[in-house]
């Protein structure tokens, strides 16, 4: 199947390599020339532009059968959002509709929950924004759920990390993760390689007008994951200093069982200390 990956990012080159891996064929798309190279490398055809700029449909191949919407903001303000998560996906969802693809799977964040009680949220949860930001990825979902004339689905990714992108550690490492007010915060992750199985699982199995679910098995609190990459690290945990108050997090448990189950999913990494191990495993990893 012609797959186009919208957004070949980190996420993107990822999804792009497995996919020419088993035998499909991906255009991946990106705003910047410079780094059109990976996805050549990973075997896909690189497309470069930018999907909310006005005649960006028209660029589209008109042999793709499948999207995916991987996009990223490039920036943090309402108004990259915006361009990102609903300019994009409109001409996206256009062309989805123009050329009649079979399936279309928008990646979103489990970003969507503001909830700060630890309560537990799961595929049918109602969003619950709690920034500005946040809200244009609810409104995102919308666009993508309500879309006419197009097989559309949500996949909600949480916290993701792998090679490349070891944010666990590099935050533990320079204290911005830290024991103290605010650390029995519950955090959910989700694994690169997890992430790319789950996408392709919704390209192959996914109903349209569903939302699943991209989080490992085991969402952890703040403390535990402080704690567990200090000691595998060999440091001492951070704390955050006497009389600082850190900005408060959003705290809930992000499930993902209908997904697995409904999809046929398994985990290769059902916590953040199984992947977390297996980077910090890599040859010089752990020192970097």
């Amino acid at each position: 199947m012609h797959v186009l990956v919208a957004g070949a990012g980190w996420l993107g080159t990822a999804l792009a390599r497995a996919l020419v891996a088993r035998g499909d064929r991906v255009t991946g798309v990106r705003r910047d020339v410079a780094r059109a190279a990976l996805l050549r490398e990973a075997g896909a055809v690189a497309l470069v532009l930018d999907l909310a700029e006005p005649g960006a449909e028209d660029r589209i191949p008109a042999d793709v059968e499948a999207v995916v919407a991987c996009q990223a903001a490039d920036g943090e303000g309402v108004p990259a959002y915006r361009r990102a998560y609903l300019d994009a996906n409109r001409t996206l969802l256009e062309a989805a509709r123009r050329l009649r693809v079979r399936t279309f799977v928008y990646t979103g964040s489990s970003g969507v929950f503001g909830q700060r009680d630890g309560s537990e949220v799961d595929e049918g949860s109602a969003p619950l924004p709690a920034s500005p930001g946040n809200q244009v990825l609810a409104e995102a979902e919308s666009l993508v759920l309500d879309a006419h004339g197009v097989r559309a689905s949500v996949l909600r990714l949480s916290g993701l990390y792998g090679p490349g992108r070891m944010w666990p550690v590099d935050r533990v490492r320079s204290g911005r993760l830290a024991l103290g007010p605010g650390d029995d915060t519950w955090m959910n992750f989700c694994h690169l390689r997890d992430a790319v199985s789950a996408i392709a699982a919704v390209l192959d199995r996914g109903e349209g007008g569903r939302v699943y679910h991209a989080s490992d098995a085991q969402p952890a609190r703040l403390r535990e994951v402080v704690e567990w990459v200090a000691a595998r690290l060999g440091i001492p945990a951070p704390r955050i200093p006497v009389g600082s108050a850190p900005a408060p997090l959003p705290s809930r448990r992000v499930r993902a069982e209908r997904t697995r189950r409904e999809l046929g999913l398994s985990l290769l990494y059902p916590s953040f200390r199984e992947g977390v191990e297996a980077e910090l495993s890599r040859p010089g990893e752990a020192e970097r």
